[in-house]
């Protein structure tokens, strides 16, 4: 009688499990379709799509092209960049460094790093390794050090000091990159490494993501990499330039695989665990993904308004709503022309990673959700792709509005009050260095930190436009101001200004 129950209760098991397989299969034909539908509306040259569900790597494909040029398909190897989403990554570092007993996370930053100093005297005095990760340190935003710079990281976060206070400590939320290189500086001090030579060391070796690279610019030398695109309203699909900026790597700069992302999802979904080897203690990697920060409506994704979440809040390096009832664990990355999305949902044990290499290719969004729905809820009902490609479609709308509005309020026949030789000089800021104006073939040209050139052409009175930036394809609004002798005394650019040097 025990033999015949052992017997049964084995067929069913076995019965149950072809049913999931079946299940699986299903799920996974319906995500595919999906996105091989996205990719045409989007115009996504190549992608990676990951699944791990249950500690199982449930769906892994790759899709389209690395280069439109050559047309060389992704494969599982291929490089793509996960900007933002390492800053996940560097928490883990971070959190492997408390278990290690090196450092805590209410330590002080300056007793890390004694250069570390902030516009206010008493955010610098009181900021914890802890706010590093979470935004709210009431410092405005600083991304311009590292796109019309390549200072060294400690330069870097020594220029961040004359960025201004907006709030008191703690007391919001305002994305912030720079203190996240902060962090990888203090890694290196508690540590005796280098930020990117502890994370391969403790996380990418015993998660077996060979192919994973902590400096960006690496992907040339290790090969099988992508090239990142932009689809202009003008132009139509254009290649950009790589922008890695690996003085502020702990932000954004790491680059990995399908392959090695999967290795990576089972370890979140197993909850610091891979093949049995426990990476982080549990108390530990519980933190990571408690809530440290309280955004309400702000600091929030345009895709709310179709998820309608009841609360958003910022844990280390993930950005957190309800989903159908369940905590979600987020983060996108976007560095000019390549994108990617990082979602998990611990209680449904279930961990989804898309890669891209188009700028704001924000298919993303409706393959994380359509494979919560399906392999978490195992519901087909909404058809994502539709309802993220009109929202975007609207905001689209909205920014050609804006732009027509922008031409509309164009003074013509307006000249520049002095002859373009007058402008000529250099223009310093304490934070964002120098901008020379030279005139070159009669036209002026603006070169920042011996950096980036741009060209200009006059806008209206005395405010030019340059030439659309290699990197993220925009134009910039340079705004000249005359002193009382009737001199150019300062330009404004990026809300900064720079001010002349007689």
């Amino acid at each position: 009688m025990k033999k015949r129950t052992i017997l049964f209760l084995l067929a069913l098991t076995m019965g149950f499990t072809q049913f999931l397989s079946a299940q699986q299969k299903t799920n996974n034909k319906k995500l595919d379709a999906m996105i091989v539908q996205g990719m045409k509306d989007w115009k996504v040259p190549g992608l990676a799509a990951i699944v791990v569900k249950d500690g199982e790597v449930v769906f892994q494909n790759t899709y389209g092209v690395k280069n439109l040029k050559t047309k060389k398909p992704v494969d599982e190897n291929t490089l793509f960049n996960m900007a933002s989403t390492t800053k996940a990554v560097v928490a883990i570092a971070m959190g492997m460094l408390v278990d290690d007993g090196k450092v805590n996370w209410d330590d002080k930053v300056i007793d890390h790093l004694p250069y570390f100093k902030l516009s206010d005297a008493y955010s610098t005095a009181n900021a914890r390794v802890k706010d590093l990760f979470t935004h709210n340190l009431g410092i405005g935003n600083a991304d311009a050090l590292w796109t019309l710079d390549s200072l060294s990281t400690k330069e870097t976060i020594r220029r961040f000091q004359f960025a201004n206070k907006e709030y008191p400590l703690r007391g919001g939320f305002t994305y912030q990159n720079i203190m996240y290189a902060v962090a990888g500086e203090v890694i290196a001090a508690v540590s005796g490494k280098s930020w990117n030579e502890f994370v391969q060391e403790r996380i990418f070796k015993p998660l077996e993501m060979t192919r994973t690279q902590a400096i960006a610019s690496n992907i040339f030398k290790a090969g099988n990499y992508v090239t990142p695109y932009l689809d202009d309203p003008e132009d139509g699909m254009v290649e950009v330039d790589y922008g890695f900026s690996d003085q502020i790597g702990p932000a954004g700069m790491i680059c990995s695989t399908a392959h090695d992302i999967s290795n990576y999802l089972t370890f979140l979904v197993n909850e610091g665990v891979y093949k049995s080897d426990t990476l982080i203690r549990p108390k530990t990697f519980k933190t990571l993904f408690e809530p440290h920060s309280f955004l309400g409506s702000t600091g929030t994704y345009p895709t709310n308004d179709l998820t309608k979440p009841n609360w958003n809040t910022y844990g280390l390096g993930w950005f957190q709503q309800d989903y159908k009832g369940h905590k979600l664990d987020f983060h996108t990355g976007s560095l000019f022309g390549l994108v990617a999305i990082a979602g998990v949902m611990h209680d449904k044990n279930l961990a989804v990673y898309v890669f891209a290499n188009l700028d704001h290719a924000e298919l993303r969004h409706a393959i994380l959700y359509k494979a919560m729905d399906l392999y978490a809820f195992e519901d087909n009902k909404r058809d994502w792709h539709t309802e993220v490609l009109n929202l975007y479609e609207g905001f689209k709308e909205e920014q050609a509005t804006k732009a027509k509005k922008k031409l509309e309020e164009q003074v013509k026949g307006t000249q520049a009050s002095l002859p373009l030789a007058e402008y000529v000089g250099a223009y310093y800021n304490d934070m964002l260095g120098t901008g020379t104006v030279s005139v070159i073939d009669s036209k002026l040209q603006i070169n920042f930190n011996d950096f980036i050139n741009y060209n200009m052409e006059h806008w209206h009175f005395d405010t030019f436009i340059t030439n659309k930036d290699p990197r993220f394809y925009e134009e910039l609004e340079v705004r000249f101001e005359l002193n009382n002798s009737g001199k150019a005394s300062n330009f404004n650019i990026m809300g900064e200004v720079f001010t002349k040097n007689d």
